[in-house]
């Protein structure tokens, strides 16, 4: 069975620069995960460190920089509501932002690493409207006018796709995120009613784009969003260890086409728990059982988890 790590904000540990410094340079970007790569040979390599402040920040939010080794995080929106979302010109990923530098990054690894499945991450639609509003705001229009938020993220969508568009056309894959809708942030009503038409849109758009149906990555409670999810029709899913994951991978086998990750909790590496890690993996492994096209996983791997430690687990799991 195979590990696969997700190598973000750590890719900038393994050369020993701070996520603010790699996320800000493109040489940096570059190297960080290109070091990544030759250190884990992980599958996907999804390029960015900070990644759903991407297209919000492409719009005009601000994007401080953290203390110490922290992921950046946004700092000052651009939009008040809903409302000032439909005033926004589509993202265009040729020139916004830090997007145009994402992708071309994505290019020189790939030209780097042939072999590898190089992929751009894109947000969902929910996902950047919390970037650009704040969540407090954004969850309050979604419960006192659900409409006005609805047609907002139908708004944002037309930018997304273009984003894959790009991605697409520079020759490698996309993987849409949208966790920032997961249950408990908002319940699985909610999520039906507004986000997941604008979803459905993005991930079919991608798909159609790429050739092939796209990765889809909603981490939290996922189990009970997990019907909407599968309407999406993705090519991948991942089962996260904060949801019911005997419920969700029992519900992923009448759907044996769809790949998946069961993730162990990622504070087990970064706290270098060998044998908390040795009894987790096994109890993923147990589960996933005889399913094909599966993976076990930590979700996003934590800045200081100690690189020794990923490449034990995953030399554990492939020895299962």
């Amino acid at each position: 069975m195979q590990f696969a790590p997700a190598v973000y904000e750590h890719a900038a540990r393994l050369i020993d620069r701070s996520p603010w410094e790699v996320s800000r340079d493109p040489e940096l970007l570059f190297r960080a995960h290109a070091e990544a790569y030759r250190t884990y040979r992980h599958r996907p390599v999804v390029v960015g460190i900070d990644i759903y402040n991407l297209e919000a920040e492409a719009y005009g939010a601000s994007v401080a920089e953290p203390e110490g080794n922290a992921v950046p995080a946004v700092s000052g929106y651009v939009c008040g509501s809903a409302a000032d979302i439909m005033r926004l010109s589509p993202l265009d990923p040729a020139k916004d932002g830090r997007v145009p530098m994402v992708i071309e990054t994505a290019r020189r690894l790939a030209a780097e690493f042939p072999e590898a499945d190089v992929r751009v991450p894109v947000s969902g639609c929910f996902s950047v409207a919390a970037n650009l509003t704040g969540f407090e705001a954004l969850l309050f229009g979604a419960v006192s006018e659900p409409a006005s938020v609805g047609e907002a993220l139908s708004h944002l969508v037309r930018g997304q796709v273009a984003f894959c568009a790009d991605a697409a056309s520079a020759g490698f894959g996309v993987t849409v995120f949208e966790t920032a809708a997961a249950p408990p942030m908002i319940s699985p009503a909610l999520f039906r009613e507004i986000v997941l038409p604008a979803l459905k849109i993005l991930v079919g758009e991608a798909g159609r784009i790429i050739g092939r149906p796209a990765s889809l990555i909603v981490g939290g409670d996922a189990y009970p969003i997990l019907d909407c999810l599968l309407e999406t029709r993705p090519g991948f899913l991942i089962c996260p260890s904060e949801t019911d994951q005997e419920a969700f991978m029992e519900t992923l086998r009448a759907h044996p086409h769809i790949a998946a990750r069961v993730s162990m909790n990622p504070q087990l590496l970064a706290a270098g728990d060998l044998e908390g890690i040795r009894r987790e993996a096994d109890r993923i492994m147990d589960l996933i059982g005889d399913r094909e096209n599966t993976t076990v996983g930590a979700g996003v791997i934590p800045y200081e988890t100690d690189p020794e430690i990923v490449l034990k687990a995953m030399e554990y799991v492939s020895r299962r």
